[in-house]
């Protein structure tokens, strides 16, 4: 028994049998079951690695905002030394605001000043409270 021969459609290509062969892609395109270039396969586990041709910022190409030590500048304000933990305050707050307006080399420094000040802040304070121990 001899079955006819259709002209095959590219879409759906035939087998050796006649029978069409559904899902399968054609030239230069994956196959089921094969990872796209850079996809993990089966069993492999890609944690925090960046694929390439990604960007290294989550939003908009800005670095996430840095830390800006209010904990720190408020403990030290209220442990240690008033004025420049109040300076510290002052300069933590400033680094979302400044972060949010797009300027993230000013937060930056704002970050680092708060830093500072906090732990300036906090070494006049234990040398403050050892003189003031030793007076007594």
């Amino acid at each position: 028994m001899s079955y006819p021969q259709y002209p095959q459609n590219p879409q759906y290509p035939q087998n050796q049998y006649g029978q069409q062969q559904y899902g399968q892609q054609q030239y230069g395109q994956p196959q089921y079951g094969q990872p796209q270039y850079g996809q993990p396969q089966y069993g492999q586990q890609q944690y925090g690695q960046p694929q390439y041709g990604q960007p290294q910022y989550p939003q908009g190409g800005m670095p996430p905002c840095p830390d800006s030590y209010l904990v720190w500048s408020i403990l030290a304000t209220v442990l240690c030394c008033l004025p420049l933990g109040i300076a510290a305050i002052v300069k933590s707050t400033q680094v979302e605001k400044l972060y949010n307006q797009g300027d993230y080399q000013g937060a930056l420094k704002a970050s680092n000043d708060a830093k500072n000040y906090a732990i300036i802040s906090a070494v006049l304070g234990f040398v403050g409270g050892f003189i003031y121990a030793l007076a007594i």
